[in-house]
């Protein structure tokens, strides 16, 4: 092999006139070496060379005879010293961490501790044997994707309707999608998941993680894998797991983003930065672990044996380091500019902005996405939490952000299960939370608005179960939230009893017409809209099979259910008084002499404040006036037990209030009312419109 220095400062692999660079960040190594492996047999290794330290602490080497298509992995000498917060071990073959591509996970074996598992001595034990064989080897790549005319979306936070996925669980089940490409990239984009995606009126899919990931060894032993996967090796590589042919992942991941874009739809991908797959300190050495532990992660002050662990998966990336920032904002911009994607939502992003003292919102990762060029232009989310001290962070991101708003979801279902929490709480969400998030200067389109997501419940679970049924897990049902808010109506789990079924149908309804008419981005789980159980699972990142798959065989419940939700995204996108940025102010908006929002009791009276303050108030509407349309949509909320008169409040003009929609009724709509009262059924929402 013809060897040369190198390109100084590069990380990754890059193809060059000449050979392939390979560079890597490694400042406390004594020694890098690049072992190279047949790219037609990753396990055979090809050959090894002794890498060049270059400025910064990134190693470097320029191999001639490589190209596209090789394998390769690192191995880093230095001393294991785990007290010292050192685990250098060159037993152990390390994957790029700027890799554009891995092979596929061989699985597991405990050989790829750096230390002896189940040696009493634990992590501070040293193991020599060679991890190669059961590592997914780092794949050099090319990119030559033909992207024809494919553009952009930029479509408006006000017109976003997302569509939160997984590629293997929407897609392994569905009859129509050809076999070879159920749950694949290419799977997602094809023509039945592509119009039931159009006819639901989604504009985005913020697709589960879909960064090559690795699993967890207690998940491995009892025969389960990290289906979700939450726990990334690759941050630049995209997971062989989605590929219909494994090692053209890279082409297919981009083939799927230009035949949404083709449909109108975005692409927002949920990234786990905030920690990785190599866990705490008896977690794999598989990357950043042997290439630079202390550089990579978060150590305990008192004993750098030990990782902080704000995430609850046993590690934190430290983003106070300059290379881990430099890291995931090259990484970002990678997503962006050659992959396409149009944004991103941060898993427990707040340990992105944790410094010394705890989370900050001017912190130097935060500031670096704000100013960069690249980024200024996708779509931002963060979860905006971890477990960490003053890890709950909702309403305290900087104002390009949007943030999951679980506010939101938690009192419409404390609301609809009859839990007292008052209507103003409700109102609030409604409105967009401009309790949260209207001091920091910022509009509704920072709440992003669910009712369930993969984590937790679907939302038939929510009207079906009032306990987490986790056995399947193998942890005796310890894990997963166990408040829930969440009701079974009679019975516990799926039944026949039709009586039961009906009441939790119409409670389902009346959660999902309340999110599509409030302020802020509304975001859909998938199957949600068929009616998906994961039978009590409210934390199914284990579940790879019917338990977390969406479910495609449909009876009429679950077809009647799907068209509701297609009218409620139509209704969303007919009236524009739902899908503003801004919030509400009950001022007049217009010189007809209409205020932007009424709130209203059954009576048709406006509600004062010991309407607001009394809990046990279940009814209430909400009036909202279109100056542009010259219209008002009026909205009413019957959580009681009894049906409920409604006043309708005269409007100015020769109008009529008509029927838009009705959940104790769906099949119902588009009646006119020439009466000055609506009669709302319990348990329901009632829409009318009032137009010139």
């Amino acid at each position: 092999m013809g060897v040369t220095p190198g390109n100084d400062g590069l990380c990754g692999a890059v193809v060059v006139d000449g050979g392939v660079d390979f560079g890597v960040f490694s400042p406390g190594a004594d020694r890098v070496e690049l072992c190279l492996f047949g790219p037609g047999d990753p396990t055979r290794e090809v050959g090894r060379v002794d890498m060049s330290r270059g400025a910064g602490g990134v190693w470097r080497v320029r191999v001639a005879d490589a190209a596209a298509g090789a394998c390769y992995g690192f191995r880093a000498h230095g001393p294991y010293e785990p007290s010292a917060g050192l685990r250098f071990n060159p037993n152990k073959l390390l994957v790029d961490p700027w890799a554009r591509a891995l092979t596929v996970n061989p699985g597991w074996d405990d050989g790829l501790h750096g230390f002896v598992w189940g040696d009493g001595r634990a992590d501070l034990s040293f193991d020599a044997r060679d991890s190669a064989a059961f590592v997914p080897k780092s794949v050099v790549v090319e990119h030559s994707f033909d992207w024809g005319d494919e553009r952009r979306l930029g479509t408006s936070w006000e017109d976003t309707l997302i569509y939160e996925c997984h590629v293997k669980g929407l897609t392994v089940r569905h009859p129509e999608v050809a076999a070879e490409l159920r749950g694949t990239y290419l799977g997602l984009c094809s023509p039945p998941i592509v119009d039931h995606l159009r006819r639901l009126g989604v504009t985005a899919v913020e697709l589960l993680p879909i960064h090559h990931s690795f699993c967890e060894r207690h998940l491995s032993v009892r025969g389960l894998r990290n289906y979700w996967g939450y726990n990334t090796l690759g941050f630049f590589a995209p997971d062989v797991r989605f590929a219909a042919v494994p090692g053209r992942q890279v082409v297919e991941f981009q083939a799927m983003v230009r035949g949404l874009h083709e449909a109108g739809i975005e692409v927002i991908l949920d990234v786990v930065f905030n920690h990785s797959a190599e866990g705490d300190h008896l977690g794999p050495t598989l990357s950043f672990r042997g290439l630079d532990n202390g550089e990579y992660y978060r150590l305990c002050g008192a004993d750098r044996r030990m990782y902080e662990n704000p995430t609850g998966c046993g590690n934190a990336l430290d983003f106070r380091s300059p290379v881990v920032r430099e890291m995931v904002l090259s990484c970002l911009r990678y997503w962006v500019e050659e992959m396409h994607v149009d944004g991103f939502r941060f898993d427990l992003a707040t340990v992105l902005a944790r410094g010394d003292e705890g989370f900050d919102a001017g912190a130097p990762f935060l500031e670096a996405v704000r100013r960069d060029a690249v980024l200024g232009g996708v779509k931002l989310i963060a979860e905006p939490w971890d477990i960490g001290l003053d890890g709950y962070q909702v309403g305290a991101f900087p104002a390009e952000w949007s943030e999951w708003n679980d506010a939101f979801g938690r009192s419409a279902r404390a609301f609809w299960r009859g839990d007292g929490v008052g209507c103003g709480e409700l109102a609030r969400r409604l409105g967009g939370s401009s309790d949260i998030f209207e001091g920091s200067g910022r509009t509704a389109r920072a709440s992003v608005q669910y009712l369930a997501s993969h984590d937790g419940f679907s939302l038939r679970d929510v009207v079906s179960y009032e306990r987490k049924h986790n056995e399947a897990n193998g942890e005796e049902n310890r894990d997963g939230m166990d408040d829930n808010l969440s009701r079974n109506w009679g019975v516990e789990g799926e039944t026949e009893d039709g009586f039961i079924n009906g009441v939790r149908d119409r409670v389902a309804r009346c959660l999902l017409a309340t999110l599509f008419c409030s302020r802020g981005v509304p975001m859909l789980s998938a199957g949600d809209e068929l009616g998906r159980t994961q039978r009590g699972n409210n934390n199914a990142y284990c579940q790879d099979n019917e338990i977390s798959w969406v479910d495609w065989s449909s009876g009429s419940r679950e077809r009647e259910l799907l068209e509701f939700v297609r009218g409620l995204s139509t209704l969303r996108r007919k009236w524009a008084v739902w899908r503003r940025d801004a919030f509400y102010t009950g001022a007049v908006d217009c010189d007809g002499g209409a205020k932007d929002v009424t709130w209203l009791r059954e009576d048709g009276a406006e509600m004062t404040k010991g309407d607001w303050n009394d809990g046990t108030r279940q009814v209430f509407a909400m009036k909202l006036h279109d100056c542009a349309a010259r219209a008002s949509v009026f909205v009413a909320f019957n959580a009681s037990r009894e049906d409920r008169v409604f006043g309708l409040s005269r409007c100015e003009g020769d109008g009529t209030w008509r029927l838009e929609l009705d959940t104790a009724s769906p099949e119902h709509g588009d009646e006119e009312f020439g009466k000055d009262c609506v009669t709302v059924s319990s348990h329901s929402v009632k829409i009318l419109a009032y137009t010139l």
